[in-house]
């Protein structure tokens, strides 16, 4: 069972398309990164999926619920980190957790969530009002962990957070995930989500253009790995043609740049600059997430096919 599925869901206001046929699934226990420029959807998706507005057309399922006729049994199942969620500046972060504990009838210990999300049991007992944006982040995660939910929809999870939190909340994201847990979650930290997803998917104008891997989107934009090596001295006679997989190359100094359309051709090209030449140093680059970003969401997206689109891990 899809932990999210969706089939040509839409939203129209008027004569805007806010989401077009959106055909979207999200497997037990994945990481999903679901990623857009502003007003391409994301929002207007989620808000459908908790039921807070209901599509014009097309089906939600959350959990194998129908978001719109079992949204409190999802919301019964699921945790929310919303972005620009409300905390009372006047209550402590323990009695925050002890109110969402009460409201959700669960029997979470609310020192067990401070301690997951890297709150001390000293600041659980003062006022949150005092809190900085990143202890306030980590309160409201905690609060969408009460009930052990299946599925954690999380915005902008990092929000706040400095580098150290980053981390401490990228290895709590996987630990909810080997559990079986879900986690649908968006984000503008491009890289934060390629280091803990895995799938994504990108939204522009409305639509779904591309759902799959970080390495299989690089793989359908002809995006290249790259490899530099650095030599003392710049070599009078290197021919790289012959080693298939290799794209361009191209010296940058004492540096060759070489581009392949197989990454594995790499070893064959070190041996042959290491046969003419002194290598001092060895880098590989591959396509970032941003640059494929950019590439999805300029119009200049590869087709996508049908199946992929719908592939989901086993």
């Amino acid at each position: 069972m899809p932990a999210i599925e969706t089939k040509s869901l839409t939203k129209r206001f008027g004569d805007v398309v806010a989401v077009d046929g959106l055909d979207l699934t999200v497997a037990e226990g994945e990481i999903y990164g679901f990623l857009g420029p502003n007003g391409a959807g994301k929002s207007t998706t989620i808000n459908m999926l908790l039921d807070f507005m209901r599509p014009t057309d097309g089906t939600a399922t959350v959990l194998g619920y129908d978001a719109q006729t079992d949204s409190r049994a999802i919301r019964d199942s699921i945790g929310i980190l919303p972005d620009g969620y409300h905390l009372y500046d006047r209550l402590t972060a323990r009695e925050h957790l002890s109110f969402a504990i009460d409201a959700k009838d669960a029997s979470n210990d609310p020192a067990e969530l401070i301690d997951r999300v890297g709150l001390s049991q000293e600041d659980a007992d003062r006022k949150v009002g005092g809190y900085s944006k990143g202890m306030t982040q980590r309160l409201a995660l905690a609060a969408a962990l009460v009930g052990d939910p299946d599925l954690l929809i999380l915005d902008e999870p990092s929000s706040g957070l400095d580098p150290h939190g980053i981390v401490e909340m990228r290895e709590l994201i996987q630990a909810e995930a080997d559990t079986g847990t879900a986690v649908f979650f968006s984000s503008h930290i491009l890289s934060e989500v390629d280091a803990v997803c895995d799938r994504v998917g990108i939204m522009n104008s409305g639509k779904l253009v591309a759902q799959n891997t970080v390495d299989q989107l690089r793989e359908r934009t002809g995006s290249k790995s790259q490899l530099l090596l650095s030599v003392e001295e710049t070599p009078t006679a290197l021919d790289l043609t012959g080693i298939e997989g290799v794209g361009d190359s191209s010296f940058e100094g004492s540096t060759l740049r070489v581009s392949f359309t197989d990454a594995a051709a790499k070893p064959a090209v070190v041996k042959r600059v290491d046969a003419v030449a002194t290598i001092t140093d060895i880098k590989s680059e591959e396509a970032s997430l941003e640059e494929l970003f950019t590439t999805y969401t300029t119009g200049d997206e590869p087709e996508e096919p049908e199946e992929s689109r719908m592939e989901i891990p086993a």
